[in-house]
């Protein structure tokens, strides 16, 4: 094999870096790959982190230990957070779409891959200590989220379905209370979907008043998981008091008056607050 320049072997590394995002990956397996020693790679590993952090584009850690290496996390600057997530909302707050009863097209938003991969960046940033062992969500217009969230976190998606299938085998099937429309409805999940002691966080588009995550919050106690967060995409601020407690939530709908074709949302206040600290 011909020599591999520095030049080189930084735009390799950093493609597969970024394509494996939380993943621990060993020097060994860059020393193997490239023929270079440790010592040359880790000097290459601090001029990568030095230029992620310079144009924002993420956390380059190392991991010391026999199983350790460098990590990549796709974290966006508290400020960038604020400014994709305001953007967003100023997206979504356009009279036509306004739906019947309240609701908000987002379909279309959702369908948007580099809409829902930022969206993936900023929730999974705010989970990494938590360790989650896989996402989980409802279908269905929560899975482009959870998808995207998963790929951040380097975990395994988990949906949750409103039927069982014969497909997935025997299934749990719990009834919970809609939060929307206050109907006992009912929801599944396969055996062997989850393992009992693992751990995990609960993604999905909209809530209301929170029946949907309450219900996806008692669906993991039956398997013995615990939740180490919920989080949605938007929530409205009406009913304050929801079904379930501590969710975050990247936009928060005020209000959404059909009579006036007028729409309120901004960005939820934990990133607003996030994004001032920073500039202090």
């Amino acid at each position: 094999m011909d020599r591999i320049r520095r030049n080189e072997r930084l735009a390799a590394m950093t493609r597969i870096l970024v394509e494996s995002p939380n993943k621990i990956l060993t020097l060994g397996t860059f020393c193997e790959m490239f023929g270079a020693a440790k010592s040359t790679l880790s000097e290459d590993i601090d001029i990568l982190r030095g230029v992620f952090a310079q144009f924002h584009l993420g956390q380059l850690d190392t991991v010391t230990g026999a199983a350790g290496g460098v990590r990549y996390r796709p974290v966006p600057s508290a400020e960038d957070a604020h400014l994709w997530v305001k953007e967003l909302a100023q997206m979504l707050s356009t009279p036509d779409r306004l739906l019947p009863g309240g609701f908000i097209y987002m379909a279309d938003i959702l369908a948007m891959p580099e809409q829902v991969e930022r969206m993936g960046a900023v929730i999974a940033a705010q989970y990494y200590r938590a360790e989650p062992d896989f996402v989980l969500t409802m279908e269905t217009k929560g899975i482009p989220i959870a998808m995207m969230t998963a790929k951040m976190l380097g975990v395994p998606m988990v949906i949750v379905r409103r039927d069982s299938k014969v497909y997935e085998g025997p299934a749990v099937n719990i009834n919970y209370l809609s939060g929307s429309g206050g109907r006992v409805e009912t929801m599944s999940l396969s055996r062997r979907a989850v393992k009992e002691g693992q751990r995990a966080l609960i993604i999905d588009d909209f809530m209301r008043a929170g029946g949907t995550a309450r219900g996806m919050v008692d669906m993991m106690r039956e398997f013995s998981v615990t939740v180490v967060g919920v989080c949605v995409l938007a929530a409205t601020q009406e009913p304050v008091r929801k079904r379930i407690d501590g969710v975050k939530s990247l936009l928060v709908i005020e209000g959404a008056d059909e009579n006036s074709s007028t729409i309120s949302i901004r960005p939820s206040a934990w990133l607003t607050s996030a994004a001032e600290k920073s500039k202090a």
